[in-house]
């Protein structure tokens, strides 16, 4: 076992950039609090760890599935709340309230996609947009239930201390984040839900003509990216100890494609680089411009998708890796020749 994982590192890890980079990235991750553990440093990299799982989940299920989601915030909202009334009404524990969160979001999968698999393209994202805000108005129409404005307070933490919710967080991330992204994975000679997104999203009559259930898969998009998301806003409000109405807006919806764009759609990768680079940028800029920082965020977003439309993080993949022609294996871009088969690579 231990021989085939260090055959897979230096055959599979080693020789790819991109690959490489991922993995440093992920143990700097680990390592920071060893670094520092400044509460504030701490806070940005949990809010990003969280919005990452958001964001990627946003990914699956638009970017590989095409199944163009504005209204993604509802699935967050009802992780939050879900994991919030359980605590508030029953005194249960995080361990039980947000399995029961995500539970209570997977079920607003189900509910969204049945209307919402009948419309295509921009009908859809129509649809979808009006999900949360439905579901905000019940937020304010029973207020003694929800908590109105002020939303559900008080509730327990993670763990007893910050290091402690830093790494519970971080590690729900990296394995939702690797699960996510096997699931994507078009070459996977196990899982084959990747290779049936991508069909259904590049032509999905085509795709049920070669006998593809389109509606089970685009069900099950819905239901994966509703359970991570709403794993996202159930830690999201036991970090922040409350469940708001702000986890239903509308602008909660568009920072997850804001980033995910940003990044790089359909990639999973680009998920992860958007937030990272995106939510910190806006945090300094707080400090030091408040009254300026979403308009320069803007500008930089805009500057970056003119020059690099496909976004930042697949723009730098393309620069540092090379596909080979004839085995179409990846390769480092300085490379002249093949790794496996030799081929030229100019």
């Amino acid at each position: 076992m231990l021989r085939r994982l260090l055959k897979d590192f230096r055959w599979g890890l080693l020789p790819v950039p991109g690959r490489l980079i991922a993995v440093i990235f992920f143990v700097a991750l680990f390592i920071f609090p060893l670094i520092t553990n400044v509460p504030y440093y701490l806070s940005i990299i949990i809010f990003c760890n969280i919005f990452v799982i958001f964001a990627v989940s946003w990914d699956l299920l638009s970017g590989y599935s095409g199944q163009v989601n504005f209204g993604h915030a509802l699935f967050f909202g009802v992780g939050a709340y879900g994991s919030a009334l359980l605590y508030k009404y029953l005194g249960w524990q995080p361990w039980a309230t947000i399995p029961l969160g995500v539970l209570a979001a997977v079920l607003a999968g189900v509910v969204t996609a049945f209307p919402a698999l009948r419309l295509r393209g921009p009908y859809l994202s129509l649809l979808t947009m009006a999900f949360p805000l439905m579901l905000l108005g019940l937020v304010f129409a029973f207020t003694n239930v929800s908590g109105g404005e002020y939303g559900i307070g008080g509730l327990p933490r993670l763990a007893a201390t910050p290091i402690g919710e830093y790494y519970i967080i971080l590690i729900v991330m990296t394995v939702s984040v690797l699960i996510m992204w096997k699931l994507t994975d078009a070459g996977s000679r196990y899982i084959r839900t990747g290779l049936i997104f991508h069909a259904i999203r590049e032509d999905e009559i085509a795709a049920r003509a070669t006998g593809i259930n389109t509606i089970r898969y685009k069900l099950l998009a819905f239901v994966i990216g509703g359970f991570f998301c709403g794993l996202a806003g159930a830690l999201y409000s036991h970090y922040t100890r409350v469940a708001g109405p702000s986890t239903l807006l509308m602008t909660m919806s568009f920072q997850a494609i804001i980033w995910v764009i940003f990044g790089g759609i359909v990639s999973i990768y680009g998920a992860v680089v958007g937030v990272y680079t995106l939510y910190p940028l806006v945090e300094i800029l707080r400090g030091i411009i408040p009254g300026y920082r979403f308009f320069i965020m803007s500008v930089i977003v805009i500057v970056i998708l003119l020059f690099m439309p496909q976004g930042i993080a697949v723009w730098i993949r393309d620069k540092i890796e090379r596909e080979c022609p004839r085995c179409k294996l990846t390769n480092a871009a300085w490379r002249r020749e093949c790794r496996a088969c030799s081929a030229s690579l100019h």
